[in-house]
């Protein structure tokens, strides 16, 4: 089992959330009323949408938040290096200038690659605000041995991954052993 034990470096004062023990007894103690829940979330399709003005600035909103990927077998540098300039020009300046957005520097939040193309990405997003993210731990079955999982984040982090997306061990999920998936994500931090 991995220890979940927060390190040394993981204080406040270094800007690190140092995350707090699993408590499954309160995780078990909430309650929810299913058909509350279900009648309200039958109202959403019918509900009218954002109009006008305010459904731009929420689609704007909705891009920033995005992490475009390019996960495939086949990814190239030239692949990501075109990724990386639609993450840092999202939309097209004619929009922007209709919008009266193109002084806003809109931009998605991150671009998505594995390891092997973070300096890509770091380089073709240099100067920009937008993060690179790398898959690790296995991805996409996240079958590897713990210890390798772990090298993996280390890597990608020393080669400029501001941002990685991981996988779990599904068995954990499977078969209900909570404590162990919360100690394995702990101990990827």
């Amino acid at each position: 089992m991995v220890s979940a034990s927060a390190s040394a470096s993981d204080s406040p004062a270094d800007g690190r959330n140092p995350g707090m023990p699993l408590d499954l007894d309160w995780v078990r103690s909430v309650q929810a009323n299913l058909s509350a829940i279900e009648r309200r979330a039958a109202t959403i399709p019918g509900r009218r949408s954002v109009k006008k003005e305010w459904q731009a600035a929420w689609y704007v909103r909705a891009i920033t938040c995005m992490d475009l990927t390019t996960l495939a077998g086949d990814d190239t540098d030239g692949r990501v290096r075109r990724l990386c300039a639609k993450a840092r020009f999202p939309v097209r300046g004619d929009i922007l200038e209709a919008l009266g957005a193109q002084e806003l520097g809109i931009t998605t939040a991150a671009i998505c690659v594995y390891h092997h193309f973070i300096e890509t990405a770091r380089r073709a997003l240099e100067g920009s605000k937008v993060q690179v993210c790398a898959v690790s731990t296995g991805f996409p079955a996240g079958l590897s041995p713990f210890p390798q999982k772990l090298a993996e984040i280390k890597a990608s982090v020393a080669a400029g991954a501001q941002e990685i997306d991981i996988v779990i061990t599904r068995s954990h999920v499977l078969t209900g052993q909570w404590e162990r998936l919360y100690d394995e994500v702990r101990a990827y931090r």
